[in-house]
């Protein structure tokens, strides 16, 4: 008998991405995580192989690339993957570009290259973003160049939205490790662990999770990039990936699917729900960014930082999960969003860029990833 208890249960164990288990597809989702870059040339695909595992909002993975000459990316966003219910102004986008360019830049120096970036060669865009160039990047051969450790974690870094070990929190040291790693650019970080502020934001962040999942714009914004099953995984290899034999037999048998998932009072969204909120209850710590101010130079250094923090968090044996609800600038989430800029210290000028759970958890699997063909126009 399908329970409840049951339908949690298997949420809580997902995403398992497999390659195209059970769908007759031959395409592996997971297929760039393994060795990226693997028999390129041209560092700049070597490089590009390894920028596109980074993270970003809801998988959309938005990122075009020209190659110009023989040592030139001109890098895009794509403005047909972008979230304009939950991320109006394209903010957390912009974030995951800046993460973008720092996978980019730790894999040019493997190979004895100098990523000279420069942002925003035509302007900034303003107040979304459009199709003018994020950055213009120039490969330089330097032999003084040297070879940064976290580039090994690239390929072992996965968001893990799991329930962290509650008995195991982060270390004082390894938290500071995290802040260190996120230094620099502008940018301020910082950590929650004291039990006070901690309860504060989980209560904010459930708020922002609520307000979501129940304002129709952004809850379908997110449903309508859930790939339920192997063979919808293996076909867009984007979005939000649930798969595991036990969830494919509640989509076939109806309980589990993007028609019950629209339903907030559906038994699918609220098992949904329980998943998140367990979740976010085993949250040990958690880890902030926020800039001087609001620019698109700004949030593209955020994302770099965040790049950074998540990669040495993987080292270090732990686990990182962006919650960025209440730091979404839509009408409905107005209260929560003020309210936690206001707890940690920031403000509509200089708003907070990333708020995430930290902790320990079982290992997760990679995200789908279109591959490198998908990026490049040119």
């Amino acid at each position: 008998m399908t329970t409840r208890r049951s339908v949690l249960a298997c949420l809580i164990a997902m995403p398992v991405v497999s390659a195209g288990c059970g769908s007759g597809s031959t395409i592996d989702p997971a297929a760039a995580w393994r060795t990226p870059g693997a028999g390129e040339t041209d560092p700049r695909r070597y490089a590009l192989a390894h920028a596109i595992l980074a993270p970003n909002p809801h998988n959309r993975q938005p990122w075009l690339i020209d190659l110009a000459g023989n040592d030139e990316v001109l890098f895009y966003p794509d403005t047909a993957r972008l979230l304009p219910a939950t991320d109006p102004p394209n903010r957390q986008i912009t974030l995951g570009c800046g993460a973008f360019l720092e996978l980019f830049d730790l894999a040019v120096r493997q190979v004895g290259r100098r990523a000279d970036i420069t942002l925003w060669p035509e302007g900034e865009p303003h107040p979304r973003l459009d199709n003018r160039p994020i950055a213009r990047i120039r490969l330089v051969s330097d032999r003084n160049i040297t070879r940064d450790a976290l580039f090994e974690q690239i390929t072992n870094r996965h968001t893990n939205r799991a329930p962290y070990d509650l008995k195991a929190p982060p270390t004082a040291a390894e938290l500071a490790a995290i802040l260190a790693a996120a230094d620099g650019g502008g940018i301020t970080a910082g950590t929650i662990s004291d039990e006070a502020t901690r309860v504060q934001i989980m209560q904010l962040a459930w708020q922002g999770w609520t307000i979501e999942s129940h304002t129709p714009a952004t809850h379908m914004e997110s449903v309508r990039l859930i790939r339920i099953g192997a063979a919808e995984i293996a076909a867009h290899r984007d979005g939000i990936s649930l798969s595991g034999p036990m969830l494919e037999i509640l989509k076939a048998g109806g309980v589990l699917t993007p028609a019950t998932l629209a339903d907030p009072d559906s038994f699918a969204a609220k098992s949904s729900n329980d998943m998140a909120r367990k979740a976010l209850d085993a949250t040990p710590a958690f880890f902030w960014l926020k800039g001087a101010n609001n620019s698109r130079a700004t949030q593209i250094a955020a994302g770099r930082a965040y790049a950074r923090a998540h990669l040495t968090a993987t080292r270090l044996g732990l686990n990182f999960q962006p919650w960025s609800m209440t730091l979404q600038e839509y009408q409905e989430m107005a209260g929560p969003y003020a309210a936690t800029q206001v707890l940690l210290g920031a403000g509509p000028e200089a708003p907070l860029q990333m708020l995430v759970r930290v902790g320990r958890a079982k290992a997760s699997p990679p995200a789908p990833r279109r591959g490198l063909a998908a990026h490049i126009r040119t």
